[in-house]
C-alpha cells in the first residue's frame, strides 16, 4: 500500500519557489469517462466549488508551438479564443498518445507546473476571481489549491476568456 501523502513534483517545485499550496487527495476512481463530466465528479468529492477547479488542456498552435490552456472543469475550451489569447491562427488540442512525451503527465495528472519544458500558460480569466483555485498536482490522484496570481506568476502566464460561450 503506497502513502497516502506523497510529494509530487509539483508540490516540490511550488515549494522551492516559495508558492504557498494546500494538497488535495483523492482516490483514483472509474468516474465519467469523459472529461468534463470527471473533473466535476473530482471537485464534488473533494467538496470543491467545479467553477475552482482548472483542467490542464494542451494545444499545439499553427505556428507548431505549443500552449497550455487552464479552464474550468466544467467548461469547454473555445479554439478561436484561444487561439487568439495564445497569438496563435489556429490551436488544436493534442492526442492523448502525445501528451506524455511532451507535458511528462499523463492525461488526467497534467499540470501547469513542472512539465518538461515551460509552455506558454493561458489561465481562463474567472481564475483571478477567487482567492485560491485547484490544479491538478501532478499525478492522477493529487491536486493542489494555490493563489491564482502567484500560480500564474510561476508560469509566467497570463488570463484571459478562453471558454465557449453557454448556449441558452
Amino acid at each position: 500500500m503506497k502513502k497516502k501523502e506523497e510529494k509530487t513534483n509539483v508540490m516540490r517545485i511550488l515549494e522551492q519557489k516559495k508558492v504557498p499550496y494546500h494538497a488535495h487527495y483523492y482516490e483514483e476512481s472509474e468516474g465519467p469517462e469523459e472529461t468534463r463530466e470527471y473533473g466535476v465528479h473530482i471537485a464534488q468529492a473533494l467538496g470543491q466549488d467545479p467553477a475552482r477547479a482548472f483542467k490542464t488542456l494542451v494545444a499545439r498552435g499553427a505556428s507548431k508551438n505549443y500552449c497550455v490552456f487552464e479552464v474550468p472543469v466544467a467548461e469547454n475550451l473555445d479554439l478561436k479564443k484561444a487561439a487568439r489569447a495564445a497569438g496563435e491562427k489556429s490551436v488544436e488540442l493534442l492526442h492523448v498518445a502525445e501528451i506524455n512525451g511532451i507535458t511528462g503527465y499523463i492525461r488526467g495528472g497534467c499540470s501547469p507546473v513542472g512539465m518538461k519544458k515551460q509552455f506558454q500558460t493561458v489561465f481562463h480569466e474567472t481564475a483571478l476571481g477567487f482567492p485560491t483555485i485547484f490544479v491538478s498536482g501532478g499525478k492522477i490522484g493529487t491536486q493542489v489549491e494555490v493563489e491564482p496570481n502567484a500560480l500564474i506568476a510561476l508560469v509566467r502566464g497570463k488570463a484571459a476568456d478562453l471558454i465557449e460561450e453557454k448556449s441558452t
